[in-house]
């Protein structure tokens, strides 16, 4: 009885401890109106890709938890299917996920896909960006997104992304925001 009571309140504790361990996360996602942080990360081509190469662009900076998954696919083609209105609107898509550059160059033969992906395996940008997450004991990239203006200034912030109706509510929001 007394170890049961125990090992309860070990789990009451641990969920908590997780609990704030997201909440610390969700509170680092950083906000509308502030400065994008830059980085520098490789993309599936090897090439070392920076945000402030995009400077008076539009960025669509989207986080993904990983390559070739049912989700990631889904949000990957409808990106690939809106580029030309992206192109139309001055705006570049860029995913990043913890995966590495092979599984990235794998990813966009596979589902020819033309925009940045870039690789962030150490998890520091994911980081800054308040996207990283735990999914069945993996360290993945949450799926969340930011709209960075040509100034390098995040407009707007989506969280917990679902995949199928995103790029259209990106565009939705990058032609508002352009008017």
């Amino acid at each position: 009885m007394k170890m049961s009571r125990t090992m309860t309140i070990l789990g009451l504790l641990l969920s908590l401890a997780l609990l704030a361990g997201v909440v610390a996360w969700a509170a680092e996602v950083p906000a509308v109106g502030s400065t994008a942080p830059d980085f520098t990360l490789p993309s599936q081509e090897g090439k070392q890709v920076s945000l402030h190469d995009f400077k008076g662009k539009w960025v669509v900076l989207y986080f993904y938890p990983k390559d070739m998954t049912p989700g990631c696919t889904i949000e990957a083609h409808n990106f690939q299917r809106d580029q030309a209105q992206y192109d139309k609107l001055n705006a570049a898509v860029v995913g990043v996920s913890v995966d590495s550059i092979d599984s990235h160059q794998e990813f966009c033969t596979k589902e020819n896909l033309t925009f940045k992906l870039l690789a962030n395996p150490g998890h520091d940008v994911v980081e800054k960006y308040g996207s990283l997450t735990q999914m069945r004991g993996m360290t993945i990239a949450a799926r969340n997104t930011f709209l960075v203006d040509p100034k390098g200034v995040i407009r707007k912030v989506y969280t917990m992304v679902d995949p199928n109706p995103h790029s259209q509510q990106v565009l939705t929001e990058l032609a508002e925001l352009k008017k």
